[in-house]
């Protein structure tokens, strides 16, 4: 390939940056970042590819084109780069919904422009460009997005840069997708948030300081909750819809835990926990954890 295009550096996009250099995946990276406290952590990290001050200098010298940026920001990109595309030029992005992204190309992306959406499976509570890992797409999944207006030529071209950057692929409709990540991860981190305010909350009233005695449980909870605040709001506003159904079964589920506790159902409680002790044993099958014990950090 010759020149790859990195839209927003942060975390993420310059994992892909570091990957991609490492990996001789291209002749030159550009990068386009928004935030000037985050140019300055590049040049001060002394990342390769080239700074460009505007995303049109970069475009037409580049043949794929990663939006790394927050999903609020993709309608102004899309109409700041339109003029400068062509139909030689592979888009993706690295969102983690993706029926309102879509909708928000549809309207605004000129026609006969490749975009395929991607999500590789990977990411972390920190950001910015200083907390970026070469090795982070590493047996990782990345879904990317098909449906029937999209080029199969790209598409496969996509597939392929992923297994370099590390990543093993599944191909799903954006429907699907969005379904999936709103009980996977979507509303995860939503309960994450609320159960720290929840822990404020009390602290407030009770006036003890509760986060000196933190638990294993608050503590993992409190890691997720540090997530990009931006990120994950533009996450819950996109896909509402499912988020919403997703709230809806996990209170229907806790309310039941409650009446079992109220009510002292010993049977069903135990049923309760039982069943749902067993994902653990099934993440593990699947590699995506290790069976060790977490007595905390090192």
């Amino acid at each position: 390939m010759k020149n790859i295009f990195i839209i927003g550096c942060g975390m993420l996009g310059s994992s892909l940056l570091r990957r991609i250099y490492i990996k001789k995946l291209a002749k030159k990276i550009f990068i386009y970042e928004k935030s000037k406290k985050n140019i300055k952590k590049i040049r001060k990290l002394k990342l390769p590819g080239v700074i460009v001050e505007r995303p049109q200098e970069a475009v037409s010298q580049s043949e794929l084109i990663i939006i790394c940026a927050p999903m609020n920001e993709y309608k102004k990109i899309i109409l700041n780069i339109n003029k400068s595309l062509t139909s030689k030029h592979i888009i993706t992005d690295i969102g983690s919904s993706k029926l309102k992204s879509i909708e928000i190309i549809k309207k605004n992306l000129k026609k006969n422009i490749s975009w395929i959406p991607s999500h590789p499976i990977a990411g972390s509570e920190v950001s910015g460009p200083e907390n970026g890992k070469q090795s982070l797409f590493e047996n990782k999944w990345c879904v990317l997005i098909k449906n029937n207006r999209s080029n199969i030529k790209h598409l496969k071209f996509l597939s392929s840069f992923w297994r370099k950057m590390g990543s093993k692929i599944v191909i799903m409709s954006a429907e699907k997708h969005d379904k999936i990540f709103s009980i996977t991860s979507h509303l995860p981190h939503l309960i994450a948030y609320n159960l720290v305010k929840s822990a404020q909350d009390f602290e407030k009233k009770q006036k003890f300081n509760l986060l000196k005695y933190s638990a294993g449980g608050l503590r993992d909870f409190s890691r997720i909750a540090a997530s990009n605040e931006i990120m994950w709001r533009d996450i819950f506003f996109d896909n509402k819809s499912n988020v919403i159904k997703a709230i809806n079964l996990f209170t229907k589920n806790l309310n039941a835990f409650k009446n079992d506790i109220y009510s002292k159902n010993n049977k069903s409680i135990l049923k309760k926990l039982i069943q749902t002790k067993k994902v653990r044993s099934k993440i593990i099958k699947l590699k995506l954890d290790v069976n060790k014990p977490d007595f905390g950090r090192n």
